[in-house]
């Protein structure tokens, strides 16, 4: 019985394993190739950031070397092959401050806007914002400023954007706004590890010239002007010398004579 039952045992195990075997078998090389797949993957990822810190290498060994085109050539290769990188958008960082170094603010704010525009969340584009705004202003385009900065989520970064917002506001006259951001940036700068000077944003807000003007008008508002002296004597003859009396018109006292005889 027991001979039996071992046989019966492994003839079930056979049936199992004919009409199983084939997907235990395609489990496992799912499973090695996953494996394989992984590392693959890992190893590729690992390259290209290899080459892509290469290439960011030689940009900041151009410019060291005050060689722009040869810094514009490698980060031209960089952006094109390794564009999701950080070294990227490092690179976008590094190529605007040298364009500004050169005066070409125009190239500088193509680079910043072309990195804003990659991944706007991330903290480099978010420092990008920043540094674009600061190149608008000095190219006069405050209303560019005012559409690239205002209404950003809160982070890190809200303090200086609402300080560069009050700028752009200034540039263009309007002062209520631009007071309001100043405002936004100081309640936004975190004291322990500040992103703005406090002190220059406060004096910002002082020189604001609306708050002049507006203590001025509701100065003036309740300060009823004073009464004027020649009113009501439009009409009125006014004598040259009211002392001295018209000598035609005034009669003579009577003499002494006249008063006895009367």
């Amino acid at each position: 019985m027991e001979d039996l039952s071992e046989k019966e045992q492994l003839d079930a195990m056979r049936s199992w394993w004919s009409e199983n075997g084939k997907y235990v078998i395609g489990g496992i090389l799912a499973g090695v190739f996953i494996i394989v797949g992984v590392n693959q993957y890992r190893s590729s990822k690992a390259d290209a950031e290899t080459a892509a810190s290469v290439l960011y290498e030689e940009v900041m060994f151009a410019a060291g070397r005050e060689n722009l085109d040869g810094a514009a050539a490698a980060a031209a290769e960089l952006y094109l092959d390794y564009e999701t990188s950080p070294y990227a958008a490092q690179a976008r960082l590094a190529m605007a401050r040298i364009y500004m170094d050169n005066g070409r603010d125009q190239d500088a704010a193509n680079e910043l806007r072309a990195l804003v525009e990659s991944n706007p969340v991330s903290e480099l584009a978010m420092i990008g914002r920043l540094r674009l705004a600061k190149v608008l202003l000095y190219q006069n385009k405050a209303d560019e400023v005012v559409a690239l900065v205002n209404d950003q989520p809160d982070s890190q970064f809200s303090a200086p954007l609402n300080e560069v917002l009050g700028d752009a506001y200034v540039s263009v006259g309007q002062y209520a706004e631009a007071e309001a951001a100043y405002v936004a940036a100081l309640g936004g700068n975190n004291p322990q590890a500040p992103t703005v000077d406090v002190n220059l944003v406060q004096l910002k807000i002082n020189d604001l010239p609306f708050l002049g003007e507006a203590a001025d008008s509701i100065e003036s508002a309740e300060s009823p002007a004073p009464p004027d002296a020649t009113e009501g004597l439009a009409s009125e003859e006014i004598p040259d010398d009211q002392s001295a009396p018209d000598d035609a018109t005034t009669e003579a006292p009577p003499a002494e004579g006249e008063i006895e005889n009367k």
